[in-house]
């Protein structure tokens, strides 16, 4: 396992974290509609690692929204730490990683008697719990698409330019070629990045730019912005 408890956070951070500890914030209910229902014993590895599954892209989304609504606030937005609690885009993505995942996330921790993170376990059940694991382990390392950014940067104005020649359009029909190429692109340049916890593919704003482009005129200006937010948070 990569992520070891007793390297990663120093004494004196683990201290300061004290302040920002979320033990005394209620977690928040994660809708977990459109993932199978996993019985009431926990599973001891996560059941959705893998991306040719079914439900993958499935529990990423969910994951993704349980992860905000009670993780974020110390773990960092997209699962980047600010250094105040453990980076979890560095656990590894296997057995040893999901034991240590659980054991947090089940049960909490406590530290000289200040709870550093409430116990999940109970409250959002292991669909939500393994959501939010599938969510994490695929997010990109660090510097994952730094030798694309030209290009996708080319490709996000291509892709307001569009946006703003069929806004209203009903027919888009003349692009599909060059949607079906932009895709398959970004699908390739998302294919090329590393996660942190060695998973074999990332989820990122570059695969969903490529899953927003439906064909639309909408979803150009939604391709775009995704890519924006992306090519913003490798700065």
């Amino acid at each position: 396992m990569k992520l070891s408890l007793q390297l990663l956070v120093p004494p004196l951070v683990l201290a300061a974290a004290a302040a920002f500890a979320h033990g005394d914030v209620a977690p928040q209910a994660v809708d977990t509609a459109g993932l199978p229902d996993l019985g009431e014993e926990w599973l001891e590895e996560n059941p959705w690692r893998d991306p040719a599954g079914e439900n993958w892209q499935t529990a990423i989304d969910v994951g993704a929204s349980g992860y905000n609504q009670n993780c974020a606030r110390c773990h960092g937005l997209e699962v980047v730490s600010g250094g105040l609690a453990p980076d979890l885009r560095y656990l590894s993505a296997d057995w040893d990683g999901d034991e240590w995942y659980l054991e947090r996330f089940r049960y909490g921790m406590t530290q000289n008697g200040t709870t550093k993170m409430p116990a999940f376990g109970d409250l959002l059940g292991q669909e939500a719990a393994w959501a939010i694991r599938t969510y994490v382990e695929t997010r990109p390392d660090d510097g994952a698409f730094d030798d694309h950014q030209p290009r996708l940067a080319a490709i996000r104005d291509l892709l307001n330019a569009r946006a703003s020649e069929f806004q209203g359009a009903d027919d888009t029909s003349s692009l599909s070629e060059e949607i079906e190429a932009l895709k398959t692109e970004l699908a390739g340049i998302n294919a090329t990045a590393e996660t942190g916890s060695e998973a074999p593919v990332a989820e990122s704003a570059v695969s969903r730019a490529a899953l927003a482009l439906d064909g639309s005129a909408a979803s150009f200006a939604k391709a775009a912005e995704l890519l924006t937010i992306g090519l913003s948070a490798a700065h």
